[in-house]
C-alpha cells in the first residue's frame, strides 16, 4: 500500500529534499525517545509510538489495563524523556475540583488573596484511577483537556504547552468506581492497554529492577522546544481528500454498524486525520497514506464506540468493531500528490 500511494507521490525537488531531512530528523528524534522510554518499559516500543503520536498532536491518552503492567512507568518515562513538567494526580471519592486546578488561598502577610496552581498546570498530567474521582471532579478535567486552559474563580488562566493528560483506570474493577461519561471519553485522542509481558519481555524487566529502578537514572532526550518543532512539522504533512474520505467513510460505519448504539463523532475524525499525520511523520513521510490511518484507528476510535446491549451480553468488544469496520471500507487506491 505504501509503496503504491507513494510511488504517485509527487512535489518539487526542492521541497521533497527539505521534507525529506525535516521527516529524518522526526524520526530520529521518535526513535531516541523509544528508545529511552523502553529502558523501563520493555518491549512495548509500538504503545509508546502511539503515546508519542497523541502528544504530537496535542492529545490526551487513557491507559487501561490491571495493576502492575507499567502504566506509571510509562506516563514519567515520557515525562522524563521529553524533559517535561510532570506532576501526578491520584483520584479518589474525596478530591476536590479545587485539587485539580487549584484554588486562591489569603496570604495573612500581604493581606491579599494568592493563587496557588494545582498540578494540572504541569506539562505532562497523570491522572491515575480517573474512574476513582467523583463526576464532579473528573469533569474539572474537561475544560483543560480541550481548551488548554483553567477557569478558576472566574479567572482564565493558559495552560503550558506541551499539555499532555494520561490519565490510568482498571478495566476489572468496579466497585467504588465512576465510569467516565460519553463526553470526556471523547476528549481523549486515544485508548492505548500495554497488557502484559512475554514470558522472555518479563525476565528483562526482572534483570533490570533487581539492584536499581531504571527510571531513577533516565535521562531526557530532548526539549518541549522539540516536541514543539514536531508539532508543527506534523501540521504540515499532507493528506490527500481521497485519504479524508476513507476516514468519513470509516466514521459513518460505525455509525452504521449493527453491534454500535453510537459510533463515533466528528471529533474522532478529526483526531484520526491529525493522528495519520503524526503517524506518517515519524515514518519519514511528509503524506498521509491509508495504511497510517489504519495503523492508529483502534488505538483512537474503539474508546468512542458505545455498544448495544445485545452485543455487550455477547461479549462483543469496541475493538472488534473497529476491525470489523475497517475490513468493511474499501481502501483508496489513491494518489497523495499535492495539486
Amino acid at each position: 500500500m505504501v509503496g503504491l500511494i507513494g510511488s504517485e507521490f509527487r512535489s518539487s525537488t526542492a521541497d521533497r529534499e527539505t521534507s525529506l531531512t525535516l521527516t529524518a530528523d522526526s524520526k530520529t528524534l521518535a526513535n531516541s525517545l523509544i528508545e529511552n522510554v523502553s529502558k523501563v518499559i520493555v518491549g512495548k516500543s509500538e504503545t509508546v509510538e502511539l503515546v508519542l503520536v497523541a502528544l504530537i498532536c496535542n492529545g490526551h491518552v487513557l491507559i487501561e489495563d490491571v495493576p502492575g503492567v507499567g502504566k506509571t512507568m510509562l506516563v514519567r518515562s515520557i515525562a522524563t524523556s521529553t524533559g517535561c513538567d510532570y506532576r501526578r494526580m491520584q483520584f479518589t471519592p474525596d478530591l476536590l475540583p479545587s485539587d485539580v486546578t487549584g484554588a486562591s488561598v489569603f496570604n495573612q502577610k500581604t493581606g491579599n488573596f494568592e493563587f496557588r496552581p494545582g498540578p494540572i498546570m504541569a506539562q505532562i498530567v497523570l491522572a491515575d484511577e480517573i474512574n476513582r474521582a467523583t463526576p464532579k471532579t473528573q469533569s474539572a478535567l474537561l475544560e483543560a483537556m480541550g481548551e488548554q486552559q483553567v477557569t478558576v474563580e472566574g479567572v482564565t488562566r493558559a495552560l503550558p504547552s506541551p499539555f499532555m493528560v494520561l490519565a490510568t483506570q482498571n478495566p476489572i474493577e468496579y466497585e467504588g468506581t465512576f465510569p467516565l461519561p460519553e463526553a470526556q471519553l471523547d476528549r481523549f485522542f486515544m485508548r492505548i492497554s500495554l497488557g502484559y509481558p512475554d514470558a522472555e519481555q518479563e525476565e528483562a524487566i526482572m534483570d533490570r529492577r533487581e539492584h536499581i529502578d531504571p527510571i531513577d537514572e533516565l535521562k531526557p532526550v530532548c526539549t518541549p522546544e522539540d516536541i514543539a518543532k514536531l508539532q508543527a512539522e506534523a501540521d504540515d504533512v499532507y493528506i490527500d481528500t481521497l485519504v479524508k474520505q476513507y476516514i468519513v467513510e470509516i466514521a459513518n460505519a460505525t455509525r452504521l454498524h449493527p453491534e454500535a448504539a453510537l459510533g463515533v463523532s466528528p471529533r474522532a475524525s478529526i483526531n484520526l486525520m491529525k493522528g495519520g499525520k503524526a503517524y506518517a511523520l515519524l515514518n519519514e513521510r511528509d503524506y498521509v497514506v491509508p495504511d497510517d490511518i489504519k495503523a492508529i484507528a483502534a488505538s483512537t476510535l474503539a474508546h468512542r464506540v458505545l455498544l448495544t446491549p445485545s452485543a455487550r451480553m455477547r461479549e462483543v468488544t469496541q475493538e472488534t468493531v473497529i476491525a470489523d469496520v475497517l475490513n468493511q471500507v474499501s481502501v483508496p487506491g489513491a494518489s497523495v500528490r499535492r495539486t
